[in-house]
């Protein structure tokens, strides 16, 4: 392994695919800058990266919070850190129909799924364009291809973050930067369980749930090519392209049957 002597800055750095994703980086030979709410897990995982010979930066952060944000990159540029890769990969749903959800929580969501990813690209594209380099890597999800029921705020959010990947990525084409979104389906992570979801039918058989390193694998080799998306799984490749040839409400019909608790009839 060769040391980059570069920075990718990761969110949601600790536990699925963005510790996946951290640990391919510094794998790799990137230093990394950390981000995520709890110090400890921050921490344990560091000193984890560090065997790999990489500098390892933690910056504990609550991204439901816009100004957290915005102070994340005002530290990085206090300590003359540029990290050339930016990983938004921090993000949750909230399971259950809209009507019957928690309206602060959703809003919540929004900021981290949304708010703070804008943020974070903004100050990274400030800080980069005129360095003419760097990375984007945004997860989206193949919720960001069909209408969710049971899960409606999460897809949205994810359809967001998907469609604003692509518009920016053709903005940046003649910039020396380059924007990919990756799109896992279900993975064996603990994002169900913070969703309140474990009595979905899509957890029925957990075997078909993919593995963090796989999705993390396939996001880290689509960014390095500068691919504009990947589809992580066949299952998923196939899923979406049910997708791309139904009709919204048939869509949405097929995501509330596989979505809908397992004791809905």
């Amino acid at each position: 392994m060769s040391r980059k002597n570069e920075y990718a800055l990761v969110t949601g750095a600790t536990s699925g695919i963005g510790y996946e994703l951290a640990k391919q980086f510094a794998s790799n030979g990137y230093d990394l800058v950390m981000v995520a709410r709890n110090h400890d897990e921050l921490k344990t995982r560091a000193d984890e990266f560090k065997s790999f010979g990489i500098n390892v930066i933690t910056i504990a952060k609550n991204l439901f919070i816009e100004e957290d944000a915005y102070s994340l990159y005002s530290e990085l540029k206090l300590n003359g850190i540029s990290p050339s890769i930016l990983v938004n990969d921090a993000g949750q749903g909230v399971y259950g129909k809209f009507q019957d959800t928690d309206l602060h929580r959703e809003v919540d969501i929004v900021n981290l799924n949304i708010v703070s990813v804008l943020i974070l690209t903004k100050m990274f594209l400030k800080d980069r364009l005129p360095k003419g380099s760097g990375k984007i890597l945004n997860l989206a999800s193949i919720a960001s291809k069909a209408p969710g029921p049971w899960h409606s705020v999460y897809h949205g959010t994810k359809a967001f973050v998907l469609s604003w990947s692509e518009a920016i990525r053709e903005e940046l084409k003649d910039t020396g930067i380059t924007v990919t979104a990756l799109l896992p389906g279900p993975t064996d992570t603990d994002f169900f369980n913070k969703a309140d979801m474990n009595e979905s039918k899509i957890l029925e058989d957990k075997d078909n749930l993919a593995s963090p390193e796989e999705v993390a694998i396939d996001g880290f080799n689509a960014l390095m090519n500068g691919d504009d998306k990947v589809v992580s799984g066949l299952k998923n490749k196939l899923t979406v392209a049910m997708s791309n040839i139904a009709t919204d409400s048939m869509a949405a019909h097929r995501m509330g049957e596989m979505q809908k608790p397992v004791n809905e009839k």
